[in-house]
């Protein structure tokens, strides 16, 4: 049932095929774009949109997005569209989206028999006898999403949970870390479907690109602002497998999304010593004091050079945003400045590192903002 009320239909650029694509697997593959500078950077995201191009109409031919066809694409759009029309920031769109995922891989089901969640239906399985409408309403994707939305907006910091709370708080489901894993695709297809409308904070009415040290839509945030200095394996240093953003000691570091600590140490030097609670350099070898965060989707994030102990402790829950440590100059470096590397697949090697101002790029907190 398409929502009535005209919409423009959003021409997809080629650059979006740089977003993330989650493989057959469940890992994810990131198209990888070397050589832009920050001019070419800001092209890239004006050519990505913020939202502002509105949302695609759910009637019209949408974009191919593997795995889902047609039909889940559609109501994908309906799911985007009802909350554009509620006025819900563009990340309550990729909670639902999500939710959708995990509940029926974005298909409007009936009634499943023995193989049924009780009475579950519809896009999120939302049963009637739990009082979320009669079978009819719920079998209407406007009206699913609609209920979706209108339960989100009771739950109390909801914009700063991570989407699996989020939704857990909405669904109340056996499987309550179920949703995480479809944080990433979901943000894709709000960017396919809105514009690049993960890429934006702001509700449907006043939508803008986030800013350096906002969280977008997607759930991302930079570490921090400062420039890029070194960068991801470059001809002088191929085996970098990060980012250096140089900036004085002691500036705080920010997790770059919701996760779960997973390391935190003093990265021993080539000597096996633990001396990281002084000024290392280049040479000495090790990351210093160091994080690990491990994210949605199995990325996991990884910072470097701290200046003392970090804030967070393994196994912690922290939100976008949150401060995990202070800049600082220990282990291999020649001046005070964080390393920071993402990886997919939670592989801590070479092999799973990417680099992180295309992949921060996607996500809509690019790097290198000094503002």
């Amino acid at each position: 049932m398409r929502v009535a009320r005209p919409r423009k239909v959003v021409v997809l650029v080629a650059l979006v095929l740089t977003l993330a694509l989650l493989c057959c697997g469940g890992g994810l593959t990131v198209f990888v774009v070397n050589g832009v500078d920050d001019e070419g950077q800001n092209q890239l995201n004006a050519a990505l949109g913020c939202g502002q191009g509105g949302v695609v109409d759910p009637d019209s031919k949408l974009p191919r997005i593997r795995p889902y066809g047609s039909a889940q694409l559609r109501n994908a759009a309906i799911i985007i569209d009802v909350g554009s029309q509620l006025q819900m920031p563009p990340r309550a769109w990729v909670i639902a989206v999500a939710t959708s995922m995990q509940e029926s891989r974005l298909n409007n089901l009936g009634h499943l028999g023995a193989r049924n969640d009780h009475d579950s239906l519809g896009l999120f399985q939302q049963r009637p006898s739990s009082g979320w409408g009669t079978p009819e309403q719920i079998r209407d994707p406007v009206y699913a999403s609609t209920k979706f939305y209108k339960k989100l907006q009771t739950i109390e910091g909801w914009e700063a949970m991570s989407l699996t709370r989020a939704a857990q708080a909405v669904q109340i489901s056996a499987y309550p870390d179920a949703y995480a894993k479809h944080e990433m695709l979901a943000t894709r297809i709000v960017n396919s479907l809105a514009d690049g409308a993960a890429n934006a904070v702001g509700s449907s009415t006043s939508m803008v690109c986030a800013a350096a040290g906002q969280v977008a839509a997607s759930g991302w945030t930079i570490p921090l602002r400062a420039g890029v200095g070194s960068g991801f394996r470059t001809a002088s240093r191929p085996n970098h497998q990060g980012v250096d953003l140089s900036i004085g000691k002691y500036t705080p570091i920010a997790a770059v999304a919701s996760g779960v600590v997973s390391l935190v140490k003093c990265d021993e030097d080539f000597r096996n010593r633990k001396s990281c609670n002084v000024d290392g350099y280049p040479g000495k070898g090790g990351c210093g004091w160091m994080v690990e965060i491990l994210h949605a989707g199995n990325v996991m994030t990884r910072y470097c050079h701290l200046v003392q102990r970090p804030f967070v402790r393994e196994n912690q829950q922290v939100a976008a945003g949150d401060v995990i440590g202070r800049v600082g100059s220990s282990g291999n470096s020649s001046g005070p400045h964080l390393h920071f590397e993402v990886h997919l697949n939670n592989d801590r090697s070479s092999s799973g590192a990417v680099d992180p101002v295309v992949f921060m790029r996607e996500q809509g907190a690019s790097l290198g903002s000094d503002g």
